[in-house]
């Protein structure tokens, strides 16, 4: 309020201006309130997040899987393993996760807390989530909903999971194993990682489209978004 009694017209600018600063996303991983000392440093905040993060995120897989324009790379390869077995799509990526965490061993990478209830939390939900939500109807703007709210919710728990220090999942454990035994960068090893895991479950059938490519293009963002309010509303601290 100014000397006048009007409202101060600035005020609404400086709330977009807020609100923009939150959703610029962020270029690291921030040390929030609950992140850990270590991989196995159990707080039940700590705990907590992490659960909810993981859950958070097999529930945004399951979305993207429904919506029927095509999976995340790693479902491709679980939904491709369930069509040749009697396994569901959610033991599929259990076992996918137990397989890639058994090639941590030889590369001398270590699991933390955060890494075994990955294996479990991310497959357990993303199976609920395929029970709980029904196939998108085959109307496309229905379809690319499902998409976008899937890569949303799979951006915001990683960003919970990871801010919360307790290990790295199988897939990004293994990524940078391969990244400091042959020097190669980050992006480009795990460019290789999934696009190989893409290509054996197209093979296998699992449902590749616009959803794959659209999750490839967003995922980052939604992530480094995720990261940029967790860095401004819980407390984060350089």
């Amino acid at each position: 309020m100014n000397t006048s009694g009007e409202p101060n017209a600035d005020q609404p600018l400086s709330g977009k201006k807020s609100l923009l600063a939150i959703l610029k996303p962020h270029r690291t991983v921030p040390h929030a309130r609950w992140t850990a000392e270590s991989r196995w440093a159990l707080s039940a905040q700590g705990v907590f997040v992490l659960c909810l993060g993981l859950i958070i995120f097999g529930l945004g897989d399951a979305l993207i899987i429904q919506s029927h324009l095509g999976n995340a790379p790693w479902s491709v390869l679980a939904q491709g393993i369930a069509n040749q077995t009697p396994l569901s799509i959610g033991a599929a990526t259990f076992l996918i996760g137990g397989l890639v965490l058994l090639l941590w061993w030889p590369l001398k990478q270590r699991p933390g807390f955060g890494t075994l209830a990955n294996i479990v939390l991310i497959s357990a939900a993303l199976q609920v989530g395929l029970y709980i939500f029904p196939v998108a109807p085959q109307i496309f703007l229905l379809q690319l909903l499902y998409v976008l709210l899937g890569i949303a919710l799979v951006g915001a728990g990683t960003a919970l999971y990871i801010t919360c220090g307790l290990g790295p999942g199988p897939r990004d454990g293994l990524m940078t194993s391969l990244h400091k035994l042959t020097g190669i960068r980050v992006g480009r090893v795990r460019l290789f990682i999934e696009i190989c895991a893409l290509i054996a479950g197209a093979l296998l059938g699992g449902r590749v489209g616009l959803g794959t490519a659209l999750f490839a293009l967003l995922i980052g963002n939604s992530m480094a978004i995720s990261l940029s309010v967790v860095n401004r509303t819980a407390g984060a601290t350089k």
